[in-house]
């Protein structure tokens, strides 16, 4: 093992990806072990006795440490950088609109994005086939919400770019994937989306 915190992850999830984003926007080295959620390589035996009980990515592992939860990653990279206000309202509202992300956004947006491009609609449960209206409503009414604060400030938090935003950019910028939500309906949101991929160090998703 190196001297890098390692990023236990699937490369295609958003959860994943918000912490290679920041990451790449601090400058910070991370070393990456994919794991394939399709093929269950997260809830093998050794899987869940060496690296997450709860048997779910993304992990970050800091020498024989392992911190679980994406945006507690996220924290433990930018502790102490630009990407965590100083001001002591704005470092709380900005853990606000983390756990926004995690409470309203992630369950609605990047639920429907998977459900639909990995599961395929055909193969839906009864259950996941009957929450998709919900599902749709509640992630519009999170973009609706988002577009109308950005309207009024140019970053969710603060005066700068912060956590907030690498946290909700994530699943927002990939919201279209599922075929049930259109960014153009949330036009502040798409200018707040071309100013985080103008920033030095961004990287996409793909990267």
């Amino acid at each position: 093992m190196g001297d890098f915190p390692i990023l236990h992850e699937y490369a295609a999830s958003g959860n994943c990806y918000k912490i290679r984003l920041t990451a790449a926007l601090l400058d910070c080295r991370i070393e990456r072990r994919e794991y394939d959620i399709m093929k269950g390589e997260t809830r093998t035996p050794d899987f869940l006795a060496n690296v997450n009980a709860n048997g779910r990515i993304p992990v970050l592992q800091i020498g024989d440490k392992f911190l679980p939860e994406s945006n507690a990653a996220c924290f433990w990279l930018a502790d102490g950088t630009h990407l965590v206000p100083y001001d002591r309202f704005e470092r709380a509202d900005m853990l606000r609109w983390m756990f926004f992300e995690q409470y309203n956004h992630e369950p609605n947006v990047a639920t429907l994005r998977f459900w639909m491009k990995w599961i395929g609609e055909a193969n839906f449960t009864d259950l996941q086939r009957a929450q998709v209206p919900a599902k749709q409503t509640a992630g519009a009414a999170a973009l609706r919400l988002m577009d109308e604060h950005l309207a009024r400030h140019p970053w969710l938090a603060g005066q700068d770019l912060s956590l907030a935003d690498v946290a909700l950019y994530a699943y927002t910028h990939v919201a279209e994937d599922s075929g049930l939500f259109a960014l153009a309906d949330y036009p502040a949101v798409q200018r707040w989306i071309a100013r985080i991929e103008a920033e030095p160090g961004y990287i996409p998703m793909a990267a």
